[in-house]
């Protein structure tokens, strides 16, 4: 299978998703939009478990088709922009690409808050969840916030996105069970 990535009007990712699903032509595939949970903090109150895109801007399309014929298929439908590299000559997505986008698709419909736990050093141990294997893209730990700043790239360009967490306790030296030994 192929997957291309499709430039989307930002924040209308599943509006677009329902437009081409009920297109007149049918091509054949699926769409993937990976999800992330967030809690949202704004005038003193507390938003729990908000859903947000984690490529915010971009449907992925898991397909056999070649490229151009998707473009041309999805070029009709409101909200869309182009298809990654280019619309001439779209490109699936690398395998560096597609294990990241695999690595958020692995958690569902949508990747919940990592179970975090902080050594005696203060740095962060992810127990599970879906900063799990990427602990050497976080730039930043907000502990107040329980969010992560992670770098991604996605065809080589860098950015980042928020992924939220919950502390699950201290780890204190020795204690193997924060990092998943018993």
């Amino acid at each position: 299978m192929l997957y291309y990535a499709l430039q989307v009007r930002t924040h209308e990712e599943d509006a677009f998703v329902q437009r081409a699903q009920s297109s007149a032509e049918e091509t054949e595939g699926r769409f993937l939009v990976p999800k992330r949970v967030l809690d949202i903090r704004r005038g003193g109150t507390v938003k729990k478990n908000q859903l947000f895109t984690v490529f915010p801007g971009y449907v992925f399309f898991e397909t056999d088709c070649d490229g151009k014929e998707l473009f041309w298929h999805f070029h009709k439908i409101e909200g869309f922009y182009r298809m990654l590299r280019d619309n001439q000559n779209p490109t699936p997505l690398s395998s560096h690409d597609k294990e990241l986008l695999m690595h958020f698709i692995s958690f569902g419909e949508r990747a919940d808050k990592s179970k975090v736990t902080f050594d005696e050093n203060d740095h962060i141990v992810i127990v599970e969840g879906p900063l799990k294997g990427l602990e050497g893209n976080i730039v930043k730990v907000d502990k107040r916030k329980g969010r992560a700043k992670v770098l991604l790239d996605l065809y080589e360009s860098p950015f980042i996105i928020d992924l939220g967490f919950e502390e699950v306790g201290k780890t204190r030296r020795g204690d193997d069970s924060a990092n998943g030994k018993l």
